[in-house]
């Protein structure tokens, strides 16, 4: 097995229209399952009869579940809400989302099967990126409620690679066990994978001949973009591949293989994916920007049906891809989210776009975006924290490089860049948030 690149050649290499009809056979089932059981669901999908589901055009007749929505169902029936279709005491495991937008978490329940499915979702991601049972596998992640890298942890241990947890420890810790156990793998999010690298620097440890040869990134639309993804793989001298997921639906959704760099396969024969307008709902066609919709065939103690994400993607036919496989992908992975762009002075500035430049340029350990208004019209400040080893020289020009670019990018809108102290930005273990609006709420 070892031998061959796709973990289920079975189902990765299934012709299209045989695996349009496992997805909605699987979605009746699941449909049945969440109707039944779930009370959130019996109310939602009250006039939805399962077995008059046979077309990808009858997904409009299931309605769209949103954050929001689920969030309220918490809020009136603290804990777990309405969606989950037992109560804890029929559950293994409790998780929740990052927090990182200051709001209540959401919570998800699952069951004993439902992480032996999140871990299998794994092995996709881990087998199409060439880890095998010989690896050495290091998970720089700090083991908490947030769902994170658990999935990734199990599905190293199913691949059989020897599996090292990097939790509760400092930054320099780390560098020095994925040096010392010889590491061959490791996981992290994008900024954190720089920041390993920015460390193992100070250490004295050579990461790019060292053992490591994949890293594998998760948790932020940064592993989406070439110019950071290049930067990782400069800094440790191995091949980096995108995955994302989300707490929602308990592990990974799409991952980059090997033969497929720049699109994310995504696991249809476990998910069903729709790509909509955000502003009408309507599913927009293949090389449109849109907004992600899931449902997912594989949890089942908190079903996830036609699940709004606000993650921006493009959607490509999978006989695009030059992997073998028959799945659609996502162009760029996740380029974005529909709540990220902000609209300064009439031009919209995505953190992604603002990231891909900044990372083009060497030099630069980290940045953060200010958006203000100080007086009558917006004001938009770039920090840049440049190496130890850039001078005053040496700023005044890649500073002026990156402002000029900025504004060639963003319809001449000017970016004040400012030079920031060495240490003074904060680094980021999970999601980094570079992004900081300062204007009055209107």
């Amino acid at each position: 097995m070892t031998d061959q690149p796709f973990w289920n050649p079975k189902t990765e290499l299934m012709p299209r229209a045989e695996l349009v009809e496992l997805q909605l056979a699987k979605l009746r089932r699941v449909l049945a399952w969440a109707k039944d059981r779930s009370p959130h669901y019996r109310r939602t999908l009250a006039g939805v009869d399962p077995d008059r589901i046979r077309t990808r055009d009858d997904l409009a007749r299931i309605p769209f579940l949103t954050r929001e929505e689920w969030m309220a169902s918490q809020e009136a029936h603290p804990p777990f809400g309405e969606l989950p279709v037992t109560g804890a005491h029929d559950a293994i495991r409790l998780h929740t989302t990052s927090g990182t937008s200051g709001r209540t978490p959401l919570r998800a329940l699952d069951s004993r099967k439902d992480w032996s499915w999140a871990a299998e979702m794994w092995c996709y991601a881990l087998w199409g990126a060439g880890v095998r049972p010989h690896d050495v596998g290091y998970v720089a992640f700090g083991y908490g409620s947030f769902i994170g890298f658990w999935g990734l942890h199990n599905g190293l241990e199913k691949i059989g690679a020897l599996t090292i947890p990097g939790g509760a420890q400092s930054t320099a810790q780390r560098v020095r066990q994925i040096h010392d156990f010889g590491a061959t793998v490791v996981a992290s999010t994008p900024t954190y994978a720089l920041r390993l690298a920015a460390e193992a620097e100070e250490l004295g440890i050579d990461l790019v001949n060292g053992p490591v040869r994949r890293v594998i990134l998760s948790g932020e639309p940064a592993g989406s973009i070439p110019e950071t993804t290049a930067l990782i793989e400069r800094k440790w001298g191995a091949a980096a591949y995108d995955t994302a997921g989300m707490t929602e639906v308990s592990t990974i959704v799409m991952f980059t293989p090997a033969e497929q760099p720049g699109g994310c396969h995504v696991i249809e024969d476990h998910l069903l994916e729709e790509v909509i307008d955000p502003e009408t709902g309507r599913e927009v066609g293949y090389g449109e920007r849109g907004e992600r919709v899931c449902t997912s065939f594989g949890r089942s103690t908190t079903p996830l049906l036609r699940y709004r994400t606000a993650d921006l993607v493009v959607k490509v036919p999978g006989s695009r891809t030059t992997s073998g496989r028959t799945w659609d992908l996502y162009e760029g992975g996740i380029i974005g989210r529909v709540d990220d762009m902000k609209l300064v002075r009439g031009t919209n500035v995505y953190p992604g776009a603002v990231e891909a430049i900044v990372r083009g340029f060497d030099g630069i350990e980290e940045f953060q975006i200010r958006i203000s208004r100080p007086g009558d019209r917006d004001e938009i400040e770039l920090l840049l924290e440049p190496a130890a080893t850039v001078d005053d020289t040496g700023w005044d020009l890649l500073s002026g490089r990156v402002a000029a670019e900025l504004a060639d990018s963003h319809e001449g809108l000017r970016f004040h860049v400012r030079r920031a102290a060495t240490g003074e930005l904060p680094r980021f273990e999970l999601k980094a948030k570079r992004l900081t609006d300062l204007r009055p709420a209107v």
